[in-house]
């Protein structure tokens, strides 16, 4: 459910959404920034900058009305009362300022109601920019809360859904081309065997959205979109798939690539998926479970991964 409230230029919006498990499960869902990027469609990216462990301070980045945008936020958390209280401190415009709560409310040993709060301004207070940080505020929180809802639904078999992983490679080639390699993802179809074709566009340096067609070894094409932002000065890169394949509900990742001991670089490909139980059977066959697709979407992912870095290593060690 959503209501809004004007009053001068403060703008006011009220979410809600019941779910099927403990109050603690959702706050500790809410709680855990981290892991945000795989729970909440929106999300694609958080730095957590500090924290002493009731507050912290946040570097975010999202989707809003089909822009990335980003900004920096400090928490309260108060897990006795259930609630977290959150401030921008630099917004990204039109905002000029946002805020609000998280608040987790128990209505049985597994029945909870979590409301999100927001309050908001707008630079000059436009119409225009009211609706569309109106639109982007009520689009975002209600796919965020509907996806805690179906996410802890099935809490006692979430954990089972989530999968985390990595592949590395050593590489006896300088950083600065390894990292241009993975960086430089419009020349992929031009350089992966298994990219059949991507699309790039990045209108703000250092985040690029691009659409993709990877090749699996049964041959068949998944297409997928991602947001990605890059990180050169340590030379790392996030990603965040916003069209996925069946399987998987969520699916994050970084690119990193860091000294090796004894010279040269480790280049370095982690994955974080949450698995789709639906649609395994139609996917994989008749009898398959949550076990298989975990191995399946491990061999797949490691599989592409591992080539794209065996091909950065290729790139680098011929310039050496």
């Amino acid at each position: 459910m959503s209501n809004e409230e004007t009053g001068g230029r403060v703008h006011r919006t009220v979410h809600e959404v019941e779910a099927d498990a403990p109050a603690d499960v959702v706050y500790g869902i809410v709680a855990d920034t981290a892991r945000w990027p795989l729970f909440f469609p929106p999300n694609v990216h958080v730095e957590q900058l500090e924290s002493d462990g009731t507050t912290e301070r946040l570097r975010m980045w999202a989707t809003a009305n089909g822009q990335v945008k980003s900004w920096a936020s400090r928490r309260v958390l108060d897990p006795s009362a259930r609630r977290i209280d959150f401030r921008q401190e630099v917004s990204a415009a039109p905002v000029e300022s946002m805020g609000g709560s998280w608040i987790v409310t128990e209505l049985g040993p597994e029945r909870s109601r979590l409301t999100l709060l927001h309050d908001f301004t707008v630079v000059g207070d436009d119409p225009a920019d009211v609706e569309w940080v109106e639109r982007a505020t009520d689009s975002n929180s209600r796919k965020e809360l509907e996806n805690l809802r179906t996410l802890v639904s099935g809490w006692r078999a979430l954990e089972g859904l989530v999968l985390s992983f990595e592949d590395s490679v050593r590489i006896d080639g300088p950083a600065e081309r390894v990292y241009a390699f993975l960086e430089q993802a419009g020349k992929w179809p031009e350089r992966v065997a298994h990219v059949d074709r991507l699309e790039l566009t990045e209108d703000e340096p250092g985040v690029q959205v691009m659409a993709m067609d990877t090749r699996t070894a049964d041959g068949s094409v998944h297409t997928t979109e991602s947001v990605r932002v890059c990180f050169p000065e340590d030379r790392r890169i996030v990603y965040k798939q916003t069209e996925t394949p069946a399987l998987m509900a969520a699916h994050t990742g970084r690119w990193t690539v860091v000294p090796a001991e004894g010279g040269g670089v480790v280049a370095t490909s982690h994955h974080s998926v949450v698995l789709r139980e639906e649609p395994i059977e139609r996917v994989l066959g008749e009898g398959a479970d949550v076990a298989r697709a975990r191995g399946y979407v491990r061999e797949a992912l490691g599989r592409n991964s591992t080539a794209t870095l065996n091909l950065a290593k290729a790139f680098a060690e011929s310039a050496a």
